[in-house]
């Protein structure tokens, strides 16, 4: 709890979105950001547009102050947060898909009790063969690939807890259950994904003015029909994510912001590339530490 809580104090930019943000969502967002229920603001229906909105004014902070990006990707989730950077589309309009997307997400989860697993201290291809070999007996896939020795696994609860075995068997550091109330980024969510389409299909994409990375694919595109394509098959696909990040470097990317709460995609990239400059913008604390440096 608390995201954005001393940005929303310091800046009536934010507190007039958070405004926006509630009356498009229809319940109080700063309220349930700051205070919770904790319970409540850990459902994905909620989680998500909090994260997003959260993301979202900071970008517009630094954008304001002359830090823009030269490419943009971002996480699951984060992918619209990053395309709202780029110029994609209006708050208006990301905000209302995140928002469908957390309720479909939210909707799966119930639907079929799915499980996520982070699998720590194993290559891709150990973690592939574990899942091959539990899912002749439950569903469970590669979900994300976070860094070269974390692998997140997505399924049906039996088929996690059954790979979360093997794998601790096959010698990984450790194999940690995620608190998600859904099988993100797998087949379980094939039953909300035409739905999501169809409401997709109805957002108008601009080019965007930077390139922008695909979880579904690693690479960049500056295409809008080719992003809202890779975003509808971003809910079944596993996040690509060490792919994007070294085809980031690749295109000349050397200092990384992490625009939002938490320093967990900052940890990633170092697990990626020790040579990374990374950087984590999640308070105004840190905002102010980053416009001294930079400006």
């Amino acid at each position: 709890m608390g995201m954005a809580q001393d940005f929303y104090h310091k800046f009536a930019s934010v507190r007039e979105r958070y405004g926006q943000a509630s009356e498009l969502l229809g319940f109080d967002l700063a309220r349930l950001s700051f205070e919770g229920p904790e319970a409540e603001l850990a459902q994905t229906d909620k989680t998500q547009p909090a994260l997003f909105v959260h993301s979202f004014v900071i970008n517009e902070i630094l954008k304001e102050r002359g830090i823009l990006p030269s490419m943009v990707a971002g996480h699951s989730l984060g992918e619209y947060s990053s395309l709202a950077a780029a110029d994609v589309f209006e708050f208006s309009q990301a905000l209302k898909l995140v928002k469908l997307r957390g309720q479909l997400m939210q909707n799966a989860g119930e639907r079929v009790k799915g499980a996520m697993a982070a699998i720590i201290g194993l290559d891709y291809l150990a973690v592939h063969n574990i899942c091959q070999r539990a899912s002749r007996r439950a569903l469970v896939d590669l979900a994300n690939f976070n860094s070269p020795d974390q692998i997140v696994i997505s399924g049906t609860v039996n088929g996690v807890e059954l790979a979360m075995s093997l794998a601790q068997k096959a010698g990984a550091k450790r194999a940690v259950r995620l608190n998600v109330s859904g099988a993100f980024h797998s087949p379980l969510m094939q039953p909300v994904l035409n739905e999501f389409l169809v409401e997709l299909d109805k957002v108008e994409f601009d080019r965007p003015s930077v390139p922008v990375f695909s979880n579904v694919t690693g690479q960049a595109t500056e295409n809008p029909a080719e992003i809202k394509m890779f975003l509808g098959k971003q809910l079944l696909s596993p996040v690509l994510w060490t792919e994007t990040i070294r085809h980031m470097v690749q295109g000349g990317a050397r200092c990384f912001l992490e625009v939002g709460p938490g320093k967990t995609l900052t940890f990633l990239l170092r697990r990626i590339d020790r040579q990374i400059d990374a950087t984590a913008v999640g308070t105004v604390e840190e905002l102010e530490k980053l416009s001294e440096r930079l400006l």
